[in-house]
């Protein structure tokens, strides 16, 4: 029997585009349909409340605690200086108790002239990204926790959480290379209070990062919508958080593009039609419609999806499940500049949320299965987008072997695309976002001979290094 799994849902887009309200909606969507789901936001900015129309609690210095709105439906906006300030507390209480010394950690520490106590947990917040990485191993907690069928995710404008979503691995990198596991473990262990003190405390920061970077890697369990707006600079916007999301590793299953003019009947009179409101009304809405043909036409394989404009502001648990049910309309043929593909209830079937049933559906897509790390042998136009880089055998033989390292990689501007090679490493660079792919065992024998981009791929070639490959005199084949 296979135990249950939190999904995770995180909605990305630039302030001011109805993030939070289509988050919201999404969640009041999934409640309705029998879901127990969790809504948290990771935007420092909190505006969930705002949203739902709900007043939450804040007592300074003390963690907010879950909320819940509506039956299945439970709301936490995180004080991540208060989470910050109490985890500081909690390593501080652990390191007390000594882990295994008689007397503590901290104690026997104060007397070498170490005290850790002396540390302020405010200080800490000048540390970039601490507070809002924090808040990430906070929900990974959650969704390890299990309470929960579904935790859609408020985040910081698209930008900050890239680059968040890249912080867990650096981390992680940085820590490993600095001070490899197998010597904090030794120093854990050791006679030194002060590295002892030290290496406790980085071992419980690698663990609970490295629960958050397994769970946004878990293409099968998150996946992230991008909201945005019918304007020009959309399109750009879009396409740039493909790509980082392809390079990233994430699973981007759909691009909402919010407060989309609904259709109107045609005037009924020629004085009617050059009444400047309605002209107003058919020119924006024209350009709404053409930002969406190019939208659609950018985010080839990605939905696109129509949340209309409401008029009034939708707040509260009752307006946004109107808005899951009639505002948000998929689009069935193509047709991006056809009036039906923004109609409510278009796509829609009866007793679904349209919000839920298009818009991340169960988080069940064709990229959902197991990486492949053995070596595939090449076969044209096979290129799969499941996320993980794929090393495949292309031709030839022993020193004569060709390999490929391929990955999905919708990049928008080729010029920015860097590669880079450190040590077991490959440095990707495009569109302002770095990752660090880790070498498959037989690449790592390999030099790199070439690269090329090739509609949304990124293919990196290999050749055997002389130096380092096994047997190399003997010409063994690429079964290696």
């Amino acid at each position: 029997m296979t135990a249950h799994r939190t999904r995770v849902e995180l909605f990305l887009g630039k302030g001011g585009v109805g993030k939070t309200t289509l988050a919201c909606a999404d969640a009041v969507a999934a409640a309705h349909a029998g879901s127990k789901v969790l809504i948290a936001s990771v935007d420092q900015a909190h505006s969930l409340g705002d949203a739902l129309g709900f007043h939450f609690p804040h007592d300074p210095g003390t963690i907010t605690g879950i909320t819940s709105v509506l039956p299945g439906l439970d709301v936490i906006e995180v004080d991540s200086l208060a989470l910050l300030e109490d985890r500081f507390r909690e390593v501080v209480t652990t390191l007390s108790h000594g882990a295994g010394h008689r007397h503590g950690l901290v104690d026997r520490g104060s007397e070498h002239g170490f005290d850790i106590t002396a540390l302020d947990p405010a200080e800490l917040t000048g540390l970039p990204g601490v507070q809002e990485l924090l808040v990430l191993v906070e929900i990974a907690q959650f969704a390890a926790d299990a309470d929960w069928d579904v935790i859609v995710v408020d985040c910081p404008p698209s930008a900050d959480m890239l680059r968040l979503v890249t912080a867990p691995e650096t981390l992680l990198h940085y820590l490993d290379r600095v001070w490899p596991p197998h010597a904090r473990a030794m120093s854990v262990a050791g006679t030194d209070l002060r590295t002892a003190v030290l290496a406790h405390t980085v071992e419980r920061i690698a663990k609970a990062v490295g629960e958050v970077r397994d769970l946004l890697a878990d293409r099968r369990r998150t996946g992230a919508c991008l909201v945005t707006v019918a304007e020009q600079v959309a399109v750009a916007e879009s396409a740039r958080v493909r790509s980082a999301a392809a390079l990233l590793g994430l699973r981007l299953d759909a691009v909402v593009v919010n407060k989309i003019l609904p259709p109107v009947p045609p005037p009924s009179s020629r004085a009617e039609a050059e009444n400047p409101a309605v002209r107003w009304y058919s020119e924006r809405r024209a350009e709404q419609l053409e930002v969406l043909a190019q939208l659609r036409e950018s985010m080839c394989g990605v939905r696109v999806l129509v949340a209309e404009h409401t008029g009034r502001e939708p707040i509260g648990p009752s307006s946004l499940a109107r808005l899951s049910c009639h505002g948000v309309a998929r689009d069935e043929h193509g047709a991006t500049g056809s009036d039906d593909s923004a109609k409510p209830g278009a796509g829609r079937s009866d007793g679904d949320s349209s919000v839920r049933a298009l818009m991340l559906g169960a988080n069940q897509t064709d990229d959902d299965r197991e990486p492949r790390d053995r070596v595939h042998e090449d076969r044209p136009g096979d290129v799969p987008d499941s996320g993980a880089p794929e090393v495949r055998w292309e031709s030839g033989s022993g020193l004569h072997s060709v390999y490929t390292l391929r990955m999905h990689l919708p990049v928008v501007d080729p010029a920015t695309l860097r590669l880079g090679r450190v040590e077991d490493d490959l440095i990707v660079g495009a569109d302002g976002v770095r990752r660090r792919v880790r070498l498959a065992p037989v690449l790592r024998r390999c030099a790199v001979e070439g690269a090329e981009l090739d509609r949304g791929r990124l293919l990196v070639r290999f050749r055997p290094d002389p130096h380092s490959w096994p047997d190399a005199r003997e010409g063994h084949g690429h079964g290696q």
